[in-house]
């Protein structure tokens, strides 16, 4: 038996503009996310959508706005077959990608803007990114790179396309980007290890081309100068927690090491497995400060003691820029610091 109802009448834009009380014009605008709507004409058009059930249609509004409202999280960096830090297949893995994602979607969720995740590793694959975007699939690109020396930066301002990076570039480019106070960072580590008596420290670096890494060391090193101290030694990692074991084990052997900052918390994890297998304790004979407050850092025993870089708010506010850089083509790149803080626990 057929039913004969008649069929639901899908709500317009005219709909929704005469329940609000509003132009049509005004409606459009709300919907698309446009600048400069005043706040009660935003407040009655929200709620005149809600009460008529209105529901864009999506390929109209791309017509209309030239925007795709989607946007490319890319993680790039180098082949994996050659030396270094990370490939973004281990970045992928490792929990602050977790964190950058919950990030970026706290941002991009409430403006209905969808995220498409794409690993840039060869050269083909950068050409890929740039074309998607060329081509209209994505209004703009949230860049998280894995090592330094990736060309995928500077090949995006380039295009002149809009771009936001997290973490400062390893040279001077044209695009928006956060970071953490690095110095700082380190300085905090160096601070905490003096407090609590240690007298005789060493760091454990990440790959010093990184200026994230760099600037840890340096923090490091000018807070313990002001503290009388004139060297430090260093071992390098490569932000994984065999590196840190293996800088650690040259920590102790060459120097005697009572505290270690350690440039991330992984490193911080493999030094203090290296120590505890040399049957020190840590505490008691050598401390170790991280740096992150990773899930790691409450997983390892005792738990770490670490400097804590907020990584949800700062891709928030990743995400944040880009979307102020499509609503503003014409706005100057920008730049946001978080300011660290340390987290004390047991391993310091």
């Amino acid at each position: 038996m057929q039913d004969d109802a008649p069929p639901t009448r899908v709500s317009t834009l005219e709909d929704v503009a005469l329940v609000a009380g509003v132009s049509r014009a005004s409606v459009s605008r709300v919907v698309n996310g446009k600048p400069g709507v005043a706040a009660h004409i935003v407040e009655a058009v929200t709620d005149a959508i809600a009460r008529t059930g209105y529901v864009p249609n999506r390929a109209a509004r791309s017509l209309v706005t030239r925007r795709s409202d989607t946007v490319l999280v890319v993680v790039s960096g180098s082949d994996t077959s050659r030396a270094g830090p990370w490939g973004p297949g281990e970045l992928l893995a490792d929990p602050f990608f977790g964190r950058v994602a919950g990030g970026l979607m706290s941002s991009l969720r409430p403006r209905d803007i969808h995220p498409v995740l794409m690993l840039a590793v060869t050269d083909d694959e950068r050409s890929r990114v740039l074309s998607y975007v060329r081509e209209g699939s994505a209004d703009g690109v949230l860049l998280v790179s894995a090592q330094a020396g990736d060309p995928l930066p500077q090949m995006l301002t380039d295009a002149g396309l809009p771009v936001v990076l997290f973490s400062r570039p390893d040279h001077p480019l044209p695009l928006s980007y956060v970071d953490v106070n690095n110095r700082a960072g380190g300085a905090l580590a160096a601070d905490h290890l003096v407090a609590r008596g240690c007298r005789s420290v060493g760091i454990v670096t990440g790959p010093l081309d990184i200026p994230g890494a760099e600037d840890r060391l340096l923090g490091f090193r000018e807070a313990m100068a002001r503290h009388g101290v004139a060297y430090v030694p260093s071992a390098p990692g490569t932000f994984s927690v065999e590196s840190g074991a293996t800088a650690m084990e040259a920590l102790l052997t060459q120097h005697r090491v009572d505290g270690v900052f350690a440039s991330n918390d992984n490193m911080a994890v493999g030094a203090i497995l290296a120590a505890q297998e040399r049957g020190l304790s840590v505490p008691d004979d050598v401390a170790v400060v991280g740096f992150d407050d990773s899930t790691a850092a409450l997983m390892c025993r005792p738990t770490l003691t670490t400097v804590r870089q907020p990584i949800e708010t700062m891709s928030a506010e990743m995400a944040r820029l880009l979307l102020e850089r499509l609503d503003a083509p014409d706005q100057r790149p920008s730049a946001a610091i978080f300011e660290p803080v340390l987290v004390e626990r047991g391993s310091a």
